[in-house]
């Protein structure tokens, strides 16, 4: 897959200031919905107001990068391209905001700020024949989100099949989706069906918490999961990968602290169209919101 950070040269330039306006409206339209979910452009762009396109062709797998991060980084831009791989004819990408996410708050940058980093990271990961929907959901867990995107009916054949669906995660997200607490209906009623027609690929990432690669390869095991009171087969609708050799040290968070502080460099951390509205907002130097 290419790894270039420009987008096609035939596709329609946005102004910044349209897109966030874009964006904001078709937010403010969305949350005043009773939608679970929506799609609200495609990449690649064909005119320069942004709109979704559904697929012309089936998709086979839907790869879901949860977009929670903030800002997104080259580490997650890694993600998205190892998981999309080869015969990506038959696969497309999606990045997806919770808008009301379980454990994080909407700062430090504004909801459609962070949807315009998001297709500014669809930019650089365009490849020839690669559609990415930038997409919102009110939904904070993935199997409420899976349910969402299936009864959305965007992505179903005409036979009325459904691609299957491929979230990206961290470790942390692993151990998250295992914890019966976040789960009222109990875990067999949430994860069952979505086991079903999703999976997640883990990328294992050496960490403080949870140790080394090794370590996150053998955590989750068909014993852990009867131990929380989930089918073991489960197990088998994991994939655990390794990250990208040098993606150790990158991370949201180390962007932030390295803006706040103004100690550092953003290079190799950030992908140019990401550091552009990063500049532009002056996010993340202080608690407060910027806007065009």
């Amino acid at each position: 897959m290419s790894t270039q950070d420009s987008p096609p040269s035939n596709m329609p330039s946005i102004d910044p200031r349209s897109l966030v306006s874009s964006f904001s409206r078709a937010l403010t339209s969305f949350q005043s919905s009773s939608d679970a979910f929506r799609i609200l452009c495609t990449l690649p762009h064909t005119s320069n107001a942004p709109a979704p396109r559904q697929p012309v062709r089936p998709v086979r797998d839907l790869v879901v990068l949860d977009s929670s991060f903030n800002p997104p980084t080259l580490a997650h831009e890694s993600m998205a391209r190892s998981a999309l791989g080869g015969q990506q004819e038959q696969k497309r990408l999606m990045l997806l905001l919770s808008v009301n996410n379980a454990d994080k708050a909407p700062k430090p940058a504004s909801f459609p700020i962070r949807l315009c980093m998001m297709e500014a990271m669809g930019r650089e990961l365009l490849d020839e024949g690669l559609e990415i929907d930038v997409a919102v959901t009110t939904m904070p867990f993935f199997h409420d989100k899976a349910n969402a995107i299936v009864e959305s009916g965007f992505y179903a054949s005409e036979d009325g099949q459904q691609p299957t669906q491929t979230f990206l995660a961290g470790f942390d997200t692993i151990v998250r989706i295992f914890n019966p607490k976040y789960y009222s209906e109990g875990i067999r009623s949430a994860l069952g069906p979505f086991f079903k027609g999703a999976k997640v690929r883990v990328t294992a990432r050496p960490d403080e918490t949870w140790g080394g690669v090794e370590e996150q390869r053998g955590w989750l095991t068909p014993e852990k999961v009867r131990g929380v009171g989930g089918d073991e087969s489960w197990v088998e609708r994991v994939e655990m990968v390794q990250g990208r050799e040098g993606d150790e040290g990158v991370s949201s968070s180390r962007v932030r602290e390295i803006i706040k502080s103004g100690q550092g460099s953003l290079e190799g951390l950030v992908g140019e169209e990401v550091r552009g509205w990063v500049e532009r907002e002056a996010l993340y130097g202080d608690a407060k919101d910027s806007s065009l």
